[in-house]
């Protein structure tokens, strides 16, 4: 059975990392046995309803990648710059998507474990319509803390989600959130964000445990033990 290619994908790998130690940028550390980025750029291209991967470089790097980058489909392949800030990277990676990308994933380089099934789901709730995110459930028990350490109050967790990527969205829509943040000079963690500040509603489907961010050195051990793990 034929499969329609009109998944552009959007993978923001232009921060700087300085969390994790080292002088190695987080994306370009191995991890299961590759370069974290490396893991998202295969992932994604394996996919056939997948049409262009941009992948979106800090600007030292943009000109010339590592070289293991290219080890995926060339093809489909675009590197370009990224911005000040992670909105203006997506925003980049967006005008870089090519006309036949209609569904647009947003992914940080920094969840190298994404599974094809959370994928899926993604995509899924896309081509139903939805702006869509993959997210877990908060099972913790929340605690609100004050500059001193100590706790102010216990925070209701029912109905709070943890976002994670790829977040999805029809491309008019994306592209109409970044286009208003810019002129109201908005800037977020993630593209959900931009889509509730227009008011448009954004669904979610399960995430997975496998798909971290990795933020500081830990979180390497954590996604190599992680990686053992089936979905």
């Amino acid at each position: 059975m034929s499969v329609r290619r009109d998944v552009g994908v959007v993978i923001v790998a232009g921060g700087s990392s300085t969390r994790t130690g080292g002088t190695e940028l987080k994306q370009f550390r191995w991890v299961a046995g590759k370069p974290a980025l490396l893991h998202s750029l295969q992932t994604f291209m394996a996919r056939d309803d997948v049409v262009s991967v941009v992948c979106v470089l800090p600007i030292e790097y943009a000109a010339d990648p590592p070289p293991w980058i290219f080890q995926c489909d060339i093809d489909r392949l675009m590197v370009s710059t990224g911005g000040r800030t992670r909105t203006e990277s997506v925003k980049h990676g967006l005008d870089d998507l090519p006309d036949e990308a209609e569904i647009v994933l947003v992914h940080d380089a920094a969840r190298p474990l994404v599974s094809d099934a959370t994928i899926d789901r993604v995509v899924a709730s896309v081509r139903d319509g939805h702006s869509t995110i993959a997210a877990l459930p908060v099972v913790d028990t929340l605690k609100q803390v004050d500059e001193q350490g100590f706790i102010v109050r216990t925070v209701d967790r029912d109905g709070l989600w943890r976002a994670q990527t790829p977040q999805g969205f029809p491309r008019e829509v994306i592209v109409r959130a970044h286009r208003e943040a810019a002129a109201r000079r908005l800037s977020s963690t993630d593209d959900a964000a931009l889509c509730e500040a227009l008011e448009i509603p954004v669904r979610v489907v399960a995430g997975s445990e496998r798909a971290l961010k990795i933020t500081d050195a830990a979180d390497f051990a954590r996604a190599e033990a992680l990686f053992t793990l089936l979905e």
